[in-house]
């Protein structure tokens, strides 16, 4: 790689920040020292850009005071000053000010850094309402009569269209608008995204009132989630007139709909928020929702508007930071206790509506599992149960079948009678060895002649007769086969050809991947949802390793088998799954994030604590683990993707149904995404 493995720069994010530093009205030299210096700190804590509150030189609240000259010329040295000081730091800057142009006032914003002005854009929307009477003093975008100024000695672009790009940052192109812009219907920052600004800045200054925060969030958490980008948004803090305003200084960064970091209100002293911003997640949404690009078909005349600003950044690439972001270790399960119980509770509903459906729409009322006593069987048992509840239909009509072989420990096959007897549905129980014996010596096999040889064979043979018996049940009680495997076998190819983790005549799980279907058996155990008793047994089984006990173990309570030892823990390849079905990423960059997430930061792997929830991986143990994952998924699986039966999807995090999210040919090769994790360092 041509930039180190640790820097965020190398991965596409960019470290932007929003200052408030404490003003004082009609200083405009006071105001800009105070600025610098914040500005100052962001740059020494890597941030790419920094953006500060709408009319930041001079403050917000200096009404009539606007038109006098003696302020207005403060405002043109103080930023004079800014400029000069801009030529020892390695940071894009955002400042708010009065200006004149062409014998009108615009309020603006104005982009500078290396001694440079980049260029001044002019708030489009005036409020001249409530409180709000910028009119009075000011002048509207579109009253200008011209594209470029002269200010601090330099010919600059002047305007509402422009976007600046950092020249060897290219994902990172920002846009500018001041406060009232966007509260209105159609923001120039709606724009200003389809052409191809990735990070949309906003100088506010906005007087705090009651309910207005929240209010906020809404606006900027909703334009960065429609725009699919981030959003930067400032407003003015301690030092504000209070003649008939109050202000609580709030700064938020949005990605996508989602909130970054937030800062802390009514604070008395000048502070900053940081964030990482994904630049390459961003793109590939936009490239991912085809809708996205038909808008910039629809609005071509606004966004050939655009003039584009380009100038280089000095970034901190060989630095080493902390990633100023929270990576989940469990993207598709949220650290939130009151959102994971929401999640659960809408991922389990959609299963049993889905399953409702497929009964009522086919006429047929019976289903047949194959319960083990294992994880992912116990929810599938789970939602044919509320589904049986839901059509009222007696729970007898599910016909479970558990079905001993060579290698079933006494745990599970107690753990698979409980739940039947819990849940209350048709119990029996076929002891699949005599039909196995009589395949493996129709076969040939050593083990038929009482030689130990558990091959795949052997394997296989097992989980053949056990699928076979719940086609033929089906058949004889006319009901359907209700899958069982997950979302996380089928990406690792976990799965047995033609066989119950692999065909069914309708799956509930198909897109579960197993770390939700953790949370979900619990989830259903702490809620209820199939009665008041089980939980212990429910409990238990979340408490059984994972295997698919196949081969005979030195203990009859204990498997030889452990999944986990074969293919990785769940925990990180799920984590390795989320981004690189969702988002496509790079090995490298799913590294990056899963040190991130997982990396002992204690340790010396990052200049900061981490909160351990479980367990911690280091690169080496990522990249290793990364490797099997992208072997199996992208070289040996697909073929048993291609043909999966029916299955809702449940989640935005993808699914690997060939009529869905993943459309992929059944013999590629894994050779570039294999390449790719030789890039990453073993420690």
């Amino acid at each position: 790689m041509s930039k180190p493995f640790f820097s965020i720069y190398s991965h596409d994010f960019a470290r932007v920040a929003v200052g408030v530093p404490r003003c004082r009205v009609a200083d405009p030299a006071a105001n800009a020292a105070e600025t610098l210096a914040l500005a100052a700190e962001a740059e020494k804590n890597g941030a790419a850009l920094v953006a500060f509150p709408e009319l930041g030189l001079s403050a917000y609240t200096c009404d009539d005071l606007f038109h006098q000259r003696a302020l207005l010329d403060a405002c043109v040295d103080a930023l004079a000053t800014v400029v000069k000081a801009s030529e020892n730091l390695s940071i894009a800057m955002v400042v708010g000010l009065p200006l004149r142009v062409e014998h009108l006032l615009f309020n603006c914003a104005v982009v500078v850094s290396g001694g440079r002005i980049h260029g001044v854009v002019p708030k489009s929307y005036l409020p001249n309402y409530g409180e709000f009477y910028e009119a009075r003093q000011f002048s509207p975008a579109d009253s200008a009569m011209t594209t470029d100024m002269m200010l601090c000695g330099q010919t600059v672009p002047f305007g509402a269209a422009l976007i600046f790009e950092a020249a060897n940052l290219p994902l990172f192109k920002f846009h500018v608008e001041i406060c009232e812009d966007v509260w209105v219907p159609i923001p120039p920052s709606s724009f200003a995204a389809l052409a191809g600004a990735t990070v949309l800045v906003n100088l506010s200054a906005s007087n705090i009132v009651v309910g207005k925060s929240g209010y906020r969030h809404q606006l900027v958490s909703q334009q960065s989630a429609r725009c699919l980008s981030a959003y930067l948004y400032s407003s003015a803090g301690k030092g504000e007139s209070s003649t008939d305003m109050a202000w609580d200084g709030q700064a938020l960064i949005y990605e996508n709909g989602e909130m970054l970091a937030e800062s802390e209100r009514f604070s008395d002293d000048s502070h900053l928020i940081y964030a990482d911003v994904d630049l390459e997640r961003l793109s590939r949404e936009r490239m991912r929702t085809s809708t996205f690009g038909h808008s910039v078909r629809r609005h071509r005349d606004e966004v050939a508007a655009f003039r584009h600003v380009s100038f280089h950044l000095d970034l901190p690439v060989e630095k080493t930071y902390p990633l100023k972001r929270n990576v989940e270790r469990f993207p598709y399960v949220p650290a939130d206790s009151r959102r994971r119980n929401e999640r659960c509770e809408e991922v389990y509903n959609i299963q049993v509506q889905a399953l409702v459906q497929r009964l009522s729409a086919s006429g047929i009322s019976k289903v047949v599992i194959g319960v083990s006593g294992g994880l992912d069987s116990t929810h599938a048992l789970l939602v044919c149960a509320k589904a049986m509840d839901r059509l009222g239909l007696p729970r007898t009509n599910i016909i479970g079948v558990t079905m001993p072989g060579f290698a079933t420990s006494d745990r599970t096959l107690l753990q698979a009678r409980q739940l039947m007897e819990v849940v209350g549905c048709s119990a029996s129980e076929i002891d699949i060895r005599p039909s196995c014996l009589q395949m493996l010596k129709d076969l040939g096999h050593p083990y038929s002649e009482g030689k130990e040889e558990y091959d795949i064979t052997f394997e296989n043979v097992q989980a053949g007769e056990r699928t076979n018996h719940l086609f033929r049940i089906a058949n004889f009680r006319n009901g359907i086969v209700i899958g069982t495997g997950d979302l996380s076998e089928l990406a690792l190819g976990w799965c047995t050809y033609g066989v119950g983790d692999h065909m069914s005549h309708y799956n509930v799980n198909a897109s579960v991947p197993k770390t939700l279907i953790t949370h979900l058996v619990r989830w259903v155990a702490e809620t209820g949802q199939i009665g008041n008793s089980g939980s212990d047994v429910l409990i238990n089984v979340l408490d059984t390793d994972i295997s698919p006990e196949l081969v005979p173990g030195k203990s009859s309570n204990r498997p030889e088998q452990k999944t986990e030892s074969v293919i990785g823990p769940y925990e990180l390849q799920d984590f390795n799954l989320y981004y690189t079905l969702r988002f496509g990423f790079a090995p490298t960059k799913v590294a990056f994030l899963a040190l991130s997430a997982w990396g002992d930061r204690e340790a010396g792997r990052w200049p900061e604590e981490v909160h351990v929830t479980r367990n911690e991986y280091d690169l080496g143990a990522i990249k290793r683990n990364l490797g099997i994952f992208l072997h199996r998924f992208f070289k040996t699986s697909q073929f048993k993707r291609s043909c999966v039966p029916n299955a809702p999807k449940v989640g935005s995090g993808g699914s690997l149904s060939p009529r869905g999210d993943w459309r992929a040919p059944s013999d590629s090769e894994a050779t570039v995404w294999l390449d790719e994790l030789k890039n990453i360092p073993e420690q």
